[in-house]
């Protein structure tokens, strides 16, 4: 399956989410943009998405990622921190945006990462993708000035540290 990469400017926004206006799709561009201009290591090529998910396939077993930036900071010696911005689908075709820093697993059984902090909003009546997008992005940049010490956000979660 194809997976596009690239900067906000090649994001094909409007194969990603036809159901968009065009003032949509230039609100989530402007937003993609903004929040990938700010993380200095995903501003050149920092963004993944899946042509083939922009339409709802039907009920999937998991998320079916369409548009995603995820940040990846080291935090010491074989530590790190993922910081995460993705719109995918929910069961029952509709847009979720999600915000989320996760931090890497130490467990005894490895997990890979723990989400330590997460945004999430369903669009549909209450907050549409463009708004949702927004508020997601802004909550992903304030994490990224707060500690970027992983331990820090571990200790939050009661979860092992190194």
């Amino acid at each position: 399956m194809y997976v596009g990469m690239g900067t906000a400017d090649e994001i094909p926004m409007s194969a990603l989410f036809p159901q968009l206006s065009a003032a949509g799709v230039e609100s989530v561009r402007r937003v993609a943009r903004n929040v990938g201009g700010t993380q200095r290591v995903a501003a050149a090529k920092g963004w993944d998405w899946w042509p083939a998910h922009g339409v709802f396939a039907g009920s999937q077993s998991e998320t079916w990622v369409i548009l995603i930036l995820c940040v990846v900071q080291s935090s010491g010696a074989g530590d790190w921190l993922e910081y995460q911005l993705q719109v995918g689908w929910t069961d029952l075709g509709q847009y979720e945006v999600t915000a989320s820093v996760n931090v890497g697993c130490w467990c005894e059984t490895d997990h890979g990462t723990h989400d330590v902090d997460a945004l999430r909003f369903v669009a549909g009546d209450e907050i549409s993708l463009p708004q949702a997008f927004e508020a997601c992005a802004e909550r992903k940049t304030g994490w990224v000035t707060e500690s970027r010490d992983a331990d820090f956000w571990r200790a939050r979660e009661d979860l092992p540290t190194r």
